[in-house]
């Protein structure tokens, strides 16, 4: 816990049992930690030329912990400085960057990755550069990149790192698909499955995104892996918006009681008392005279209007009443 400001692991084990024990000797200390006495004079030695530890006066050879604050607080300091000096040293870089990126006409916008390793390890780099959100398409079939190759993912959702994926059903067949799906649901990740997605894509902060450049059968045979980085605002939302109405269309991922990974069924076709529900809602009648004319309660309207919603893939009424048309679940 405390080597990043440079303890280390068995002076913070022996630092923690004088915090708890409040004056111990070497041989206390030696018995608490299980090793030789000789080995913990070695740790109170070292933790004492720090200013970690100090000579009890109050009893011979015991030693005292230095205040927490006063013991770590110039490391905690250095540390702190140190980290501001990367974090100019980076903005200085990036605004390098951008000014040559500029200069060479937004040629930074697009890059292009060849080869598998190259776009593994940009994908990592995406997502551990995440810090709010991310976005994903996963493939059944991912060429570059499975769940169980890296640890990327759960540093970035432990960071608070929001996940949406959609996944292709195929993919719920995997032989890892249980383990993995079940983690990232445990890690209050949103996923849901469709049929088939688009392509493969990761979109970082909705700002970065990482897609394939050539589809599956584009390339001639043999030809290595190409992925592009786009970072083009227009083109990153236009990606987004295709997730979205891919997201919108797809369902839910469960865990079920006894622990399988499964999709939650579609919704059905409205029913009869669905369709009158719509054709009153259409002519304009509030919830509450809605409910009152099928002789629903209000909840009960409300919930089959949410539920023909996420049938219908809209988010507002006036979309619902327009996909009821179009579908021909009311006429004019």
């Amino acid at each position: 816990m405390l080597g990043s400001i440079g303890l280390a692991p068995d002076e913070e084990r022996v630092y923690r049992v004088l915090v708890r024990l409040g004056s111990a000797t070497g041989p206390e200390v030696a018995r608490h930690l299980g090793v030789d006495a000789r080995e913990a004079g070695r740790l109170l030695a070292g933790l004492e030329n720090g200013g970690m530890v100090s000579r009890d006066a109050g009893q011979v050879g015991a030693y005292v912990v230095a205040p927490p604050r006063l013991a770590f607080g110039p490391a905690l300091a250095a540390g702190r400085h140190a980290l501001e000096q990367v974090e100019f040293a980076v903005a200085e870089l990036a605004e390098e960057y951008r000014r040559g990126m500029a200069g060479q006409d937004r040629a930074g916008l697009l890059e292009v990755l060849t080869g598998a390793e190259a776009i593994r390890h940009r994908f990592e780099q995406i997502q551990q550069g995440a810090q709010r959100e991310l976005h994903a398409f996963v493939t059944a079939e991912p060429a570059v990149v499975r769940g169980d190759e890296h640890d990327a993912e759960e540093h970035a959702a432990r960071r608070g790192v929001r996940y949406q994926v959609v996944i292709e059903q195929a993919a719920l067949d995997g032989p890892s698909t249980t383990a993995e799906l079940s983690a990232a649901l445990g890690r209050t990740q949103r996923v849901r499955v469709v049929e088939r997605v688009p392509c493969k894509l990761v979109v970082a902060d909705r700002s970065t995104a990482l897609m394939p450049l050539l589809g599956p059968d584009s390339g001639p045979a043999g030809a290595e892996l190409t992925s592009v980085v786009v970072r083009a605002p227009g083109i990153v939302e236009a990606l987004l918006a295709l997730f979205e109405t891919v997201w919108n269309s797809a369902r839910p991922v469960l865990l079920s009681a006894s622990g399988e990974v499964e999709a939650e069924p579609q919704t059905e076709d409205p029913d009869e008392t669905d369709l009158l529900l719509l054709s009153l809602m259409l002519t304009g009648l509030t919830d509450r005279a809605v409910a009152a004319r099928l002789g629903l309660g209000l909840r009960t309207v409300q919930r089959r209007l949410q539920r023909l919603m996420e049938v219908a893939g809209v988010s507002t009424r006036m979309q619902l009443g327009w996909h009821a048309f179009e579908r021909g679940w009311v006429r004019r």
